[in-house]
């Protein structure tokens, strides 16, 4: 099986939303509908640093997706890429989307000058971890968050 990968457009939104969903599931969190509809504009809008890949199979059926923001660094020069989110659907997973996603996003990321991509992690998303481990390297910093 061949997988495609490129950037989502207004028409595939239909597909993207039941694996928004999937990734909101699996990871317990309820996105609220308006700020998943400025999520998806954002995707749309060629002002905005936030960009949306999806992997499509050879029905074209979409697979896999990942969301990807573009930002300065105080300790680099370039642009980061910030890789937010991946989801690949349970039928898609150990075949390869997940890591042909991250490589799609790398490729991105240099193309748009930045010098770095990261991602973030549950430490309990032991298959990911599988995958990460192999292809990336641990950066050892723990995430803190403060509600506003």
């Amino acid at each position: 099986m061949t997988i495609t990968i490129r950037p989502l457009q207004p028409s595939d939104r239909a597909a993207w939303e039941p694996l928004w969903a999937g990734y909101q599931r699996f990871y317990e969190v309820v996105i609220p509908p308006e700020t998943t509809n400025l999520t998806w504009s954002r995707f749309q809008d060629p002002g905005e640093d936030m960009h949306a890949l999806g992997a499509f199979d050879d029905s074209g059926r979409l697979v896999g997706i990942v969301h990807a923001i573009f930002h300065r660094s105080t300790w680099l020069p370039k642009w980061t890429c910030y890789l937010q989110d991946l989801y690949v659907d349970d039928t898609q997973r150990g075949l390869g989307t997940g890591a042909a996603l991250i490589d799609a996003v790398a490729d991105l990321a240099r193309a748009n000058g930045a010098g770095r991509l990261y991602w973030m992690t549950h430490e309990t998303n032991a298959t990911a971890r599988r995958l990460y481990d192999r292809i990336a390297e641990r950066s050892g910093f723990i995430q803190y968050r403060k509600p506003l």
